[in-house]
Order: structure tokens, then sequence, then C-alpha cells
């Protein structure tokens, strides 16, 4: 989850919140798709591009899918460019089109089961790993004779176990200060007896509370209503925060827990292709429908927002829980996606810890067989993805974990902001010389939400939905270029800048680079310069 604002600790009686420091400067709402020299951001030059490159040029709809959370098919902005199976739309319970998923009208859900069941929660991949483990290393010391694998894979335990343990300290910490802080913020506002909107610093002001920690919380608060908006957003925001500390415990890191009974199907079988249910929005669709948005979301009803690409329709594949998603999920929804025809899979997901990376790998190796272009997000732990890997990606391993290949066709994004300083890198964005394609848009985005609502987030879970949209409108424009052909595009035709950003390193000190010295193409996408590439592209494919 991608907080907006992170960490509002309470400590017992003590410690200030420390708050998240890139707070929105009052960009447009559409910054991610204007242009640096008219507009003065850091978009990706999107409006420009339909201004002139692409007027008056047909455009063939290409179908993109977001695996994803879920997404609300029935958004107002949503509705007119969601894929519709044509050949199995009707609920009548029956596999019209006989491809083993019954009913699959928006697309299909394999985090459910065939009663209409959903995954809402599940553990992070660590937690699994584990609980799946830890039968295994029981008694097992530093002392027990072991081969020199055996010692590898008890030594990699004992480092998993580590990282564990970590987490959940923090998780519980997080959850016991979130939690008491809203609840003396919820008594405030019962004495203070207004809507939390209008709630103001005055209001605050004139309570005497007899606790040192309403003072402490009101002193928090007081500080808070700026920094966020309004009290109500603060409100929000630590609500929020209370209840993503609160499912790390309950449910991310609780081994006791286990959803996949829900699944029913079998998981050891990581070849089982068909199960789940056609439920594509699920119970929280936020995320899913954010990332839509950010692709696609209607660019000619004049309502809501614009996405980047304007012929694309969006097919909705649900396999990412509250938790982290499983491999076998990963691998089906992307088989799934090229089965129905996707030629740009959007992917803002992703995890510390591979369970089952060879059956991703044969999943992704199918999709690069069946030219499709896949766009994963790079993730948001502000770490080096070339150390540090983030799963899945575009290497190949093999059982010891050796690298046997690379995914050609395969773009890993990072987030930028809108302007050219301590913003121009997110300070969250993982980043990877090696291991990081591109850079794009991923703060302060506002996007489609469900029941037809609109909401800012941020995280390269909004950066890859950028160049998903990007190859979208590339792919649908110039239907002649393969998957490969429109990444190399993408690539070579970034904006490259000189300004120096900040990168933390492992051992918590900070280094200034280059976007060049963290990333393959050294810059920020831009659909201009894009479409101008692709139309040099062809004239000399044509020769």
């Amino acid at each position: 989850m991608n907080l907006k604002r992170l960490l509002y600790v309470f400590a017992i009686g003590l410690t200030p919140i420390l708050g998240y420091a890139q707070e929105n400067k009052s960009v447009p709402e559409n910054w991610f798709n204007l242009d640096y020299e008219k507009d003065g951001v850091l978009g990706i030059s999107t409006e420009r591009t339909y201004e002139s490159l692409l007027k008056g040029k047909k455009s063939t709809p290409v179908i993109v899918a977001v695996l994803d959370g879920g997404v609300d098919v029935n958004h107002e902005d949503l509705k007119n460019i969601v894929w519709i199976n044509l050949k199995d739309s009707i609920s009548n319970g029956v596999d019209n089109d006989k491809n083993g998923f019954i009913n699959d009208k928006y697309g299909w859900n394999f985090i459910g089961n065939a009663t209409g069941e959903n995954v809402h929660f599940d553990n992070l991949e660590l937690t699994r790993l584990i609980r799946k483990h830890a039968p295994k290393y029981d008694g097992v010391t530093a002392s027990t004779v072991m081969t020199d694998q055996e010692k590898r894979a008890y030594n990699a335990y004992l480092k998993m176990v580590d990282a564990y343990n970590e987490k959940l300290d923090e998780a519980k910490y997080g959850a016991l200060n979130y939690v008491a802080l809203k609840e003396n913020i919820d008594n405030l506002i019962k004495s203070i007896n207004k809507d939390k909107s209008a709630i103001t610093t005055a209001d605050l002001d004139s309570l005497n509370p007899p606790g040192n920690r309403q003072k402490i919380a009101i002193r928090i608060a007081k500080e808070e209503i700026e920094k966020a908006g309004g009290f109500e957003k603060f409100y929000n925001d630590l609500t929020e925060g209370a209840n993503y500390f609160g499912n790390q415990v309950a449910y991310h890191l609780n081994k006791e827990y286990d959803s996949r009974s829900i699944v029913g199907d079998n998981y050891d079988d990581a070849r089982e292709y068909h199960y789940g249910n056609s439920d594509v929005t699920g119970p929280d669709a936020l995320h899913g429908t954010h990332v839509a948005g950010i692709i696609a979301a209607d660019r000619k009803n004049n309502i809501g927002i614009k996405g980047v690409a304007n012929d694309v329709k969006i097919l909705s594949v649900r396999l990412v829980p509250d938790g982290d998603e499983r491999d076998k999920d990963v691998a089906n929804g992307i088989r799934y996606a090229v089965d129905n025809g996707a030629k740009v899979i959007n992917m803002s997901f992703g995890k510390g810890y591979a369970y089952n990376k060879n059956t991703v790998d044969e999943a992704v190796k199918y999709a690069m067989s069946k030219d499709v272009l896949l766009v994963h997000a790079a993730g948001n732990d502000s770490e080096d993805n070339d150390i540090s890997p983030n799963y899945p990606n575009k290497f190949y391993t093999d059982s010891l974990g050796a690298t046997t290949g690379v995914a050609d066709a395969w773009i890993t994004v990072g987030a930028t902001g809108p302007r050219k300083d301590d913003e121009l890198l997110a300070s969250f964005s993982n980043y990877g010389k090696a291991s990081v394609d591109v850079f794009a848009p991923g703060l302060y985005i506002n996007s489609t939400a469900p029941h037809s609502e609109y909401k800012e987030e941020q995280g390269t879970s909004m950066a890859a939905p950028v160049v998903a949209g990007l190859a979208g409108m590339l792919r649908s424009y110039y239907p002649q270029l393969s998957a490969l052909e429109t990444k190399e595009i993408i690539m070579n035709s970034v904006t490259k800048l000189d300004d120096s950003v900040r990168i933390k390193l492992e051992d918590g000190s900070y280094k200034t680079v280059k976007l060049a010295d963290i990333s393959i193409s050294g810059g920020i996408v831009n659909a201009y310069m894009a479409v101008q590439k692709a139309n040099e592209y062809l004239i000399k494919k044509k020769k």
C-alpha cells in the first residue's frame, strides 16, 4: 500500500509524528499529461501529442490488461472503455465461449471462488515462506550437519526470519501508536461536536483536555491540518494508517492466517488454470480503478479526468489482495490477459520474495511469444532493485537463482514528480541501473476511484500505468509496431535531464546521482518524442 503520509508516530506520552515530506504543492490535476515547456511541469506531453502529431490520425483499439486488485467497471469515466467479452457476457452460469471461465464479461478474478466469495486480505510472501519452511528448520542449528546447499538455504531462512521479526515489531508499534492517536482524536471530535470537514485549529485551541495524551493529540492535529489541507484530510490519512498497520498485524504478518481456502484451488498445482470467479471488482477496487483511469479514462466524455490513451479497452484481471499477490495467480493472470488479446499488460504490484518464480517466468515467456508488452512498477521502498530484487521482474532464473535470460518486451518503471527540485525523483521510488528501465510521473496523480469518484494517489503503481497508457497509444496508432519495437521507441525517446537527484543507500546514507545513473534509459517517458520516434521508425522500416 502507498500511504500519502507515512508514520504518524504517537509514541506513548511523548513522540511527535514523522510527516511525509513530499506534499502536493498545487500542481494541475492533469499534470502527468502536460508539457514542461508549455505548462511548467514534467508531464509526458500527452495533450500536446494529441493536439498536433496525432490530430486527424486514425487509430485501432488495443486491449490493455490491468492486473491488480480490482476495477470498478461501472465508473462513469471507465464504463465506455472497459473490455467486454461479447461471447460470454450474459450472466447465466454457463461457460458460453467454452474457455473455462464462466461469464467472464469484463475479465477474471483469480482470488475468488465459484460461489462468489473473494479473498480480501492475505499474508506477505515473507510470511508464507516462513510458514512453509519453519517445520523443516525447527530444531536445526548452525552445528547441524548440512551440505553446502542446505547451509545456504538455512541461512537464507534465518535472514527471512530476521526480516519478518523486524517488520512485525514495526507493525505492532505502528498499530499501537496509530490506534492510540486515532482514539484520542475521535474523543476530540466528540467534544467539538462538528462535522470533520468543518473542524479548524481554532476549534482545537478552544479545548481544555485533562489528559496529557489528548494534549499531544491536539498538538499533532494542529501541526498536520495545514500540511494535509484540512482536518478531514488529516483524519482520513490517520484512519488509513491505523488500518494499514492493523492489517499488517492481523493479516499480512500473521502466520496463523491463511485465506487461500476461500479460493478452493489446489495451491500446490502451479499448472492449474481454471479457478476463481468473474467478479473483477472485488471488495476493494481503489488501486486497480486508479490505475485503469491513468491508462485510459475516457478522454471524450468531458467529465472526470483524461487518461493517457484514447483508444484502448481495459481488461481487468483481479489477483492482488490486501497483502502480497501469489505467483500462481500472477502467472495465470498474465496467461489469461494474453489469451484474450491484450497487447499491453500493466502490473502495478510487487514484493521482495518469490514463491514460485519459475511459474511466473514461463508465463512471461508465453507473453513474449505472443507479442505482448509487459509494464511493471519498480516498487516503493527507496531501494536499488539491482541489489534487492522486486518480483516479478524481467530476469529469468534457474532453481539456484542464477539469471538465464531476460524478457525483452518488459519495462520496469520508477516514479518522478512534477518539478526539477527535490521532487524530481519521488523519495519512495525504487531504482536500478540494470533493472529499472524508465521513469514516469508518480506523484500527486489524480485518477478514478470506485463509485465514480476521483482521488489523488502516488507510487510507482501510478507511474507504471502512465507508461502502459503510452504503450497503448503507440500500439493503437501504429499497429505495425511489435511489442519490442514499442519498448525500444519508449526507451529511446525519454526526456533526459542533467538535474541531480538524491537516493537512499542500503546503509541509510544518501547519494547524489543523475537519472542516468539509476536507470537504463536515464530519463522520463515522453509521448510527443515517442510518436516522433515512431514515425521515424516506420519510415526506416519501409526503406
